[in-house]
């Protein structure tokens, strides 16, 4: 399975909206802030979060099915930790097994997408929270992560379909947090630092998924 959890994960660090009363105070001293910065700043107070409705999902055409929350830790990015990369996993299994595992509560590990081969789109794990999927806890609070159903082995499994789906996801990624279209933002499982993972492999087609990222994302502007 492609994504996994550091252990580091579980605790609970203070992120940047828990440090903003007191940064923002001696920051602006006795200055009145600005409203509209009153408004940016509102969403990092602590115990203040983004409004939510249940099963809404971050990518349009997405069908909506719940990780177990034990596999996930509860945000409000990118107020509370920016967004800046893609990881791309394999599930070294099937779709339906990908779902169960993420579904588990002892499994520790899951992430915010998965894409079939016939290109449908999975979302498990808003973008807003923090997903268990790369095995490391500053990537996971910074990243978005993304599964493909497959075997690292099988590059027959990486259909047309799912690389045109992916990239149409990824690209939208990059759109919302204004992440660069390059391989130092849009990575693979195997090069996060310190992780045992080698997926997507050497048969991941990096070449033509970025031509396709690239693609789409200038379709959107």
């Amino acid at each position: 399975m492609g994504a996994r959890k550091a252990s580091e994960d579980t605790d609970r660090r203070i992120g940047r909206r828990a440090l903003l009363i007191g940064g923002a105070a001696a920051a602006v001293g006795t200055a009145v802030l600005a409203r509209d910065e009153l408004g940016r700043l509102w969403w990092r107070v602590p115990g203040v979060e983004k409004p939510r409705k249940e099963g809404e999902v971050d990518f349009a055409g997405a069908r909506w099915v719940a990780a177990s929350d034990a596999n996930w830790r509860r945000a409000d990015r990118p107020d509370d930790y920016g967004v800046d990369m893609v990881v791309i996993h394999v599930t070294q299994g099937s779709f339906d097994s990908a779902v169960r595992v993420f579904q588990d509560p002892g499994h520790g590990a899951a992430s915010h997408y998965i894409v079939r081969k016939d290109g449908h789109v999975t979302q498990m794990i808003r973008e807003l929270d923090v997903a268990y999927h790369a095995g490391n806890r500053d990537y996971n609070e910074r990243s978005v992560g993304i599964e493909h159903e497959g075997f690292v082995d099988r590059p027959e499994g990486f259909t047309d379909a799912m690389y045109a789906a992916s990239a149409r996801l990824t690209a939208r990624i990059c759109a919302r947090y204004d992440i660069p279209v390059d391989r130092e933002h849009i990575i693979g499982h195997v090069e996060v630092p310190g992780t045992d993972h080698t997926d997507p492999g050497e048969h991941w087609d990096w070449e033509r998924y970025m031509t396709l990222v690239r693609r789409a994302r200038s379709a959107m502007a």
